[in-house]
């Protein structure tokens, strides 16, 4: 059986594609789940994609990941990464590993995005390569 990584986003994520595209580019979000399964079957991993705008359910599939045994979890938390304490502490309160993601640069954008209390607590950022960031998140998730 292949390892899976939990690949969670955040809110307003469902508009990719639409919601500003010279930001966030014109994937949406089916066509980085398309990308990022075919990548897994070559890695020989499995992915469990999906998307919430509610803080609540994240932090569930962050405690569902560690209990159903993910070898990671990817994280794109939108807007939360700068707002949610509730966030930061459920990823430091799993043992699986969190790569936090962001489509942009956060550092090139409004100053509030600067700071980031997911990045605090997960193993690392990959940000500002666009759809391109899920695939490397998902290759550094494949060397745990």
């Amino acid at each position: 059986m292949a390892d899976t990584i939990y690949v969670l986003n955040g809110p307003n994520l469902n508009l990719l594609g639409l919601r500003e595209p010279e930001i966030y580019g014109s994937d949406t979000l089916d066509d980085i789940a398309g990308q990022l399964e075919d990548r897994a079957r070559e890695l020989d991993l499995e992915i469990d994609m999906r998307q919430s705008n509610h803080e609540g359910h994240l932090i569930d599939w962050l405690h569902e990941a560690q209990s159903r045994k993910a070898k990671a979890v990817i994280l794109n938390p939108g807007g939360y990464t700068h707002t949610s304490v509730a966030l930061h502490d459920a990823v430091k309160a799993i043992n699986t590993p969190v790569i936090e993601i962001h489509l942009s640069n956060p550092h090139a954008r409004e100053e509030f995005r600067h700071i980031s209390y997911v990045g605090r607590a997960a193993r690392g950022t990959i940000a500002g390569f666009g759809a391109l960031s899920y695939i490397l998140a998902l290759e550094a998730a494949a060397r745990f």
